[in-house]
């Protein structure tokens, strides 16, 4: 008997019903823009340290990693995402993690959700954004029982994180503060960063409310030059800040197989996600966190292999983003980051109006069945406060690929969107 019901598949396994059963209906691979993970490989230089590692018959690389640090693996990755060296500020740490989606679900408990203290729990705060990838807001809310507030991103804003919808969003909630105030910068499926003055702002109502404030910083690597700073890079400026940011190998290195991140933080906040790690998992493989340490030792050659893979990224969104404009697409956010674009999603489609519940599926539906291209679909608060019906194309395919780009376009070619 199931005890969980089976509405409460996510989104992504959604995704993967609709390929399947567009293959099984055609025969055709579908022209996959749903994928938020990278298509390719590590570089050469990261297998080659892997296997290195691998072979290696020091105890470490092969026995539980636990908080081991090995080859100054964390302050490498602090260093090339995050842009401080965290030797210099006596209250930071930083700290190895097993994954950015499993640290995520960790952060309440590392604010104290769980403790015995009957009044704290029934008022636990989460503020998060919509639309995101919402790990945070399925963990805290649907699994560890804690008040949400959602902080809406909207197109008007440019998906930016605006600190007056915050504060409405709050209020609203009949509430004066959050206990954990938790963003994705740059995000997803919104690819927006985050400016130093979005941060400070965002700061001094952390510090005026006495409330954490976590980023999920997976795509900062990615970020186009100019376009990002790392909330890093600002609060260790703000000693009195209790913060954590978190960064992965997985969409910088192309690696999500790696389990591999790291967080950088206020010290106390950091030692209270460690005291909850240790009771949740080991740590990640250790010698392929030490491949990468080695790695992360060679700076120069760090940063230009990943200046190469942005640098794909940056091509393949060259084709597109023109491409699904000239279709008649009206971009929902700029792309700034990564390998996502966000579109609002038309009125009608192929000739025939959407229904007006549930736009956004019924689009990403229609455009799979039609042509075999496949989004995410997305909802969104609109500056008026009603729904705004959203899809996410990715760029985690060859779309400079001469075959794909025909299919492609011929496929938009037959949209024709009207708003």
């Amino acid at each position: 008997m199931r005890l969980i019901p089976p509405a409460g598949i996510n989104l992504f396994q959604l995704i993967y019903v609709l390929i399947r059963d567009y293959k099984e209906r055609t025969g055709l691979e579908p022209l996959n823009l749903s994928l938020g993970n990278p298509d390719g490989v590590p570089p050469a230089e990261i297998r080659a340290l892997k296997a290195k590692y691998a072979q290696d018959p020091g105890y470490d690389f092969h026995t539980y990693a636990e908080d081991k640090n090995l080859n100054r693996f964390a302050e490498g990755m602090v260093a090339l995402h995050g842009g401080i060296d965290v030797a210099r500020y006596p209250g930071l740490r930083a700290l190895p993690i097993a994954g950015i989606k499993t640290a995520s679900a960790l952060i309440p408990l590392a604010c104290a959700l769980h403790l015995p203290d009957k009044a704290r729990r029934a008022s636990f705060r989460v503020a998060s954004n919509l639309p995101a990838y919402d790990v945070i807001g399925t963990w805290s809310d649907s699994y560890l029982g804690a008040k949400r507030t959602v902080w809406p991103l909207a197109s008007s804003d440019n998906m930016r994180l605006n600190v007056a919808r915050l504060k409405a969003a709050l209020k609203k909630d009949g509430a004066d503060r959050a206990d954990l105030v938790f963003v994705i910068r740059p995000g997803n499926p919104a690819a927006v960063g985050a400016s130093a003055a979005d941060w400070k702002e965002l700061i001094g109502l952390c510090l005026e409310k006495k409330m954490r404030l976590v980023n999920d910083g997976a795509y900062a690597g990615l970020a186009a030059a100019g376009t990002h700073s790392t909330l890093a890079s600002i609060a260790k400026d703000h000693p009195d800040l209790e913060w954590l940011e978190l960064y992965s190998v997985s969409k910088s290195y192309n690696d999500p197989g790696a389990r591999l991140g790291a967080l950088v933080g206020s010290k106390d906040f950091v030692e209270d996600f460690a005291l909850v790690k240790g009771n949740t998992d080991s740590g990640p493989v250790p010698g392929v966190m030490a491949a990468y340490g080695d790695f992360f030792s060679d700076e120069k050659s760090a940063k230009s292999a990943l200046d190469e893979i942005r640098g794909l990224y940056e091509k393949r969104l060259a084709y597109l983003i023109p491409r699904l404009k000239a279709a008649g697409l009206r971009p929902a956010c700029a792309t700034e980051a990564g390998f996502f674009t966000l579109w609002h999603v038309p009125a009608s489609a192929f000739g025939r109006a959407l229904p007006a519940e549930n736009r956004h599926e019924a689009f990403n539906r229609a455009v799979i069945t039609e042509t075999g291209i496949v989004g995410v679909h997305f909802s969104a608060t609109g500056a008026d406060g009603r729904p705004e019906p959203l899809i996410r194309y990715a760029v985690c395919a060859d779309v400079l690929d001469k075959s794909f780009q025909a299919r492609l376009e011929a496929g938009l070619a037959r949209l024709k969107p009207i708003y």
